[in-house]
């Protein structure tokens, strides 16, 4: 998932974001800019921020969790790449996937040993020595190329178009994946690298675990006579950033599994994200508020979150009630998602859910 902005070195602004799959890939990059241009909380205000947020996703948010007995990759293959284009792969040993959601599922089909470099939006654990070779989700051809890859996984919204020309251009074999929507793109994703890396059963079987454990977790969502309303806020107190998602934020389809409504759709906006206004606010009116982390500690936590104009005057605001996940996690729609939903559920209904 990603954290951050749009991805250019500047802050998202609500005409800039576009589609849910680039912002869900920008949202990290911009928390790492902004971090290092203003050093946007120091030791002490961190751990304040800590005490003030509530516990988000974290048992599976730094780490995945590969599959038992992983096959090797029977090459070569050829696969349809988004647009109708036909890829041949001759060989996987030098893998570089362009997005956390893509890194996250070649390594939990148990091939992370070939990944040799990471976008700056893969933040589990097991991906965090490997080289960058993104600005700010921008992709850099030349730190790409210097690695010699053999296979470079993409999706439709990463660029910049001439950066990824480049590459093709060196020969360097490029399968691109649609971006993720909702719960519905889990499994066409997840088979669509497996088929690309030559372990097609794996894929199959890593598609049946994720689904499985979804269905698990929605399976065990109390009952409610009234669906709590939940409105995404992206909020970045260190830019001044405070947006409400709309229809294709992206977070739709995670909220109704959770029994929940999502406010900002509901009440009528229909961009992915909107500034901030008290009377979005107060016709979403929500029961309580998603955030990712970061977000939450960059405003100072609940106090923070809270003083921003016309969230305290809602019914989530009120009752101090947010539900707050790990950045890199959240809207990857991937082998982790059940773990998010999990969190959702859990801290939406507590102790009954």
């Amino acid at each position: 998932m990603r954290d951050g902005t749009a991805h250019r070195p500047r802050t998202p602004q609500p005409t800039r974001i576009g589609r849910r799959a680039r912002l869900a890939g920008a949202l990290l990059s911009a928390l790492a800019l902004l971090t290092a241009a203003t050093g946007c909380t120091g030791p002490a205000e961190s751990a304040e921020s800590a005490k003030k947020a509530p516990a988000s996703a974290s048992a599976g948010a730094d780490r995945v969790e590969p599959l038992t007995d992983p096959a090797k990759p029977r090459l070569p293959v050829t696969v349809g790449s988004s647009g109708g284009e036909r890829v041949t792969i001759e060989s996987a040993d030098r893998i570089v996937p362009l997005s956390g959601s893509l890194s996250e599922i070649v390594f939990t089909l148990g091939l992370g040993e070939r990944v040799v470099a990471r976008d700056i939006t893969a933040t589990f654990a097991q991906a965090a020595e490997l080289p960058v070779v993104t600005r700010n989700h921008d992709v850099s051809a030349e730190s790409v190329l210097s690695l010699r890859p053999d296979l470079v996984l993409a999706e439709t919204t990463t660029g910049p178009d001439e950066a990824m020309e480049q590459i093709r251009a060196a020969g360097v074999p490029v399968l691109v994946v649609d971006p993720a929507q909702g719960l519905d793109d889990v499994g066409p994703r997840i088979r669509a690298v497996a088929d690309a890396l030559g372990v097609p059963a794996d894929g199959k079987r890593l598609t049946e675990r994720s689904q499985d454990r979804i269905a698990a977790v929605r399976a065990a969502v109390p009952a409610r006579e009234e669906h709590p309303r939940v409105a995404f806020l992206y909020v970045r107190g260190s830019a001044s950033v405070y947006l409400i998602g709309g229809k294709g934020s992206g977070a739709t389809s995670l909220l109704e599994a959770a029994g929940a409504i999502d406010a900002g759709a509901e009440s009528g906006l229909t961009k992915d994200f909107t500034t901030i206004t008290a009377e979005a606010l107060a016709k979403a009116a929500p029961d309580a508020i998603l955030v990712m982390s970061k977000g939450l500690e960059s405003v100072g936590g609940i106090d923070g979150l809270v003083a921003i104009p016309g969230v305290a005057q809602t019914p989530a605001g009120m009752a101090r009630r947010v539900v707050s996940i790990e950045d890199g996690v959240l809207l990857n729609y991937g082998p982790r998602t059940d773990e998010v939903l999990k969190s959702i559920v859990g801290q939406l209904y507590g102790d009954a859910g």
